[in-house]
């Protein structure tokens, strides 16, 4: 398989653990000012977030890899 497939397989897969982590230490703020929106967070995190994203996508991606590395997946047949 191309190294592009694997590419778009990390970009996918990383997108979607984005997605999970985003809900984690989340925290709203008490008395918004006016004008903030209500259900905004306090600390986003996202720099963290997109750290873990991009450490277990890039393990979720080695394991589909591997998988049709050594033919535990094949399409083929």
């Amino acid at each position: 398989m191309p190294w592009f497939s694997f590419l778009a397989i990390f970009f996918v897969v990383w997108f979607i653990v984005l997605f999970v982590t985003l809900p984690f230490g989340v925290r709203r703020v008490e008395n918004p000012e006016p004008g903030h929106e209500v259900g905004a967070p306090e600390q986003p995190y996202m720099w963290w977030k997109a750290l873990a994203a991009t450490i277990l996508a890039s393990l979720v991606t080695a394991l589909i890899w591997a998988s049709f590395r050594y033919g535990w997946i094949d399409f083929r047949s």
